[in-house]
């Protein structure tokens, strides 16, 4: 009895692929997943490199740090300026993509100006607002593509007016009220063009 038991596990272990998958599986797993952009590459990486100092300055906001807010929006204005939108020439057939990207950039520069100069933290939050919000429609205009991006809201920001932030993942940090309220928010809103 013990025999046809054995015999029965072995034959099961086997039917289901009881071993490990080999490195080439998981590497062909990983390259579905991540499906290729039909946005430019050049463009992808100018774009990566707004996202990645927009979320610093998320980060400064979120540990109530008005040295590396600023510091983040200085990288975030000049990558607002170099955000490559020439190379979309040729998704934007209608000749409308390219000059609505271009002043959300420019609206984003102008805001993380404003943003640099304020000295209270408070201010500087009402400033990331508006460049939240830029940021947002600039990702849906051009339809960025490498990766979800969540639009998260916090309601009681601003006297319970309400706003809005982004990230690329559902965890809540609010750059809003920092340490206070490190958890408050909900997802609103993602985007996602795969």
């Amino acid at each position: 009895m013990k025999k046809l038991c054995y015999t029965i596990c072995v034959v099961l272990l086997a039917a289901c692929g009881g071993s490990k998958p080999t490195d080439n599986n998981v590497e062909a797993v990983t390259q579905v997943q991540e499906k290729s952009s039909l946005l430019p590459e050049a463009f992808n990486a100018s774009f990566d490199k707004l996202l990645h100092d927009y979320y610093a300055l998320r980060d400064a906001l979120t540990a109530d740090d008005t040295a590396a807010a600023n510091t983040a929006t200085a990288s975030l204005i000049e990558a607002s300026a170099a955000v490559k939108l020439d190379e979309l020439k040729s998704i934007d057939t209608t000749n409308i993509i390219i000059p609505t990207a271009k002043t959300y950039t420019d609206g984003i520069s102008a805001e993380g100006k404003g943003l640099i100069s304020k000295t209270k933290i408070d201010d500087k939050r009402k400033s990331f607002q508006m460049i939240s919000a830029g940021l947002f429609d600039l990702i849906r205009t051009v339809r960025y593509d490498k990766e979800k991006i969540y639009l998260l809201h916090c309601p009681m920001a601003f006297d319970n007016a309400g706003a809005d932030w982004l990230n690329n993942a559902k965890e809540i940090k609010n750059p809003y009220f920092g340490k206070n309220m490190l958890t408050c928010g909900e997802v609103k809103d993602s985007v996602v063009f795969r």
